[in-house]
């Protein structure tokens, strides 16, 4: 027969074990959730343009930086800058990269949108309402500053009151207009 000592040492044991299942347990859905908010903010990156860049590709980089990541290939390469494509949207209209400033612009394909919504598709009126310092170009297209990133802005060009072509380009940039 076990003396009372034992059984309670025994009953102490067995209550810390359980006690550290549960807590075990608990964690694991606590861990789950971040693994689920580090891959929906992953898959959020992958789909949003800007502030910095999209799918890898920063504003800036020059052309062998751009090209060293593998997500783009090269379309045109007449004129101050070289047309590329995106890899993963190899019919979009991809990126600009300037001999002088690197990428000085990258285009959004379809289903990509800014940090605040826009994307191709959304009306005039979704545009003014997420950017509602919106200005407007010399050639008369509008465009907004970039929140997060003074160094750029977003361009916008619209038909029939929706967005048919959306970029995020450097402020200095002399690659389009």
């Amino acid at each position: 027969m076990k003396s009372l000592t034992a059984r309670r040492l025994n009953r102490s044991a067995l209550v810390a074990a359980l006690a550290g299942g549960v807590l075990l347990a608990g964690a694991v859905p606590a861990a789950t959730a971040e693994t689920t908010g580090s891959a929906t903010r992953a898959a959020h990156a992958k789909s949003t343009l800007g502030p910095f860049g999209y799918g890898g590709v920063k504003l800036g980089m020059s052309a062998k930086q751009a090209r060293a990541t593998g997500k783009i290939t090269r379309t045109d390469s007449s004129g101050p800058c070289s047309a590329w494509a995106l890899k993963a949207h190899p019919t979009g209209q991809g990126l600009l990269i300037s001999r002088r400033v690197g990428v000085a612009v990258i285009f959004a394909p379809r289903g990509v949108a800014t940090p605040q919504g826009i994307k191709l598709g959304s009306t005039a009126k979704q545009l003014k309402k997420a950017y509602p310092r919106l200005k407007e170009s010399a050639s008369g297209y509008p465009y907004a500053s970039v929140p997060g990133n003074p160094k750029a802005h977003y361009i916008f060009l619209l038909r029939n009151g929706k967005i048919y072509q959306l970029g995020l380009a450097l402020n200095r940039q002399d690659c389009a207009n």
